[in-house]
């Protein structure tokens, strides 16, 4: 399976660097990860023409937003598990900037995916996305993870 965050602005903190460094080099087990990082600002319309040239090809996107659906750590496994069996085998997912995501870019979305009602920085949201598809391929694997 190939998996694609594609995301506004780059990470300058050391600590957010190496906590995604970390879950790539253990993801690699599982899948190809790769991040897409495009040019941050100045508002969601930029970035969505940004968004929109570096789409992967027959990708299944995944959008990011407060509006979208809570899933647990266990029913997200079986999204992911799910999506391989229908033969989905690259999987996009998309982290905004401060402003959010332009419509263009829900309107491609095939499922928008929701974390919290609370907001998070986009450099944090994407340690915490790594570490929950980590978590995923985990689950499905059916191998010991803390909880």
């Amino acid at each position: 399976m190939n998996i694609t965050v594609l995301c506004a602005g780059k990470i300058k903190e050391k600590f957010f660097q190496d906590a995604i460094a970390e879950y790539s080099k253990r993801l690699s087990r599982y899948c190809k990860c790769k991040v897409t990082e495009v040019a941050d600002g100045p508002d969601m319309y930029a970035e969505r023409d940004r968004f929109l040239a570096h789409l992967p090809e027959n990708a299944y996107i995944i959008t990011l937003e407060i509006g979208g659906k809570k899933l647990d750590s266990v029913q997200l496994s079986h999204k992911i598990e799910q999506l391989g069996i229908d033969g989905k085998s690259n999987i996009c997912f998309i982290i905004g900037g401060s402003d959010g995501l332009a419509d263009e870019i829900k309107q491609k979305s095939n499922f928008a995916l929701s974390f919290s009602d609370m907001t998070f920085p986009h450099q944090l949201m994407r340690v915490i996305l790594f570490e929950q598809i980590y978590r995923s391929f985990k689950i499905i694997a059916h191998e010991p993870y803390h909880k």
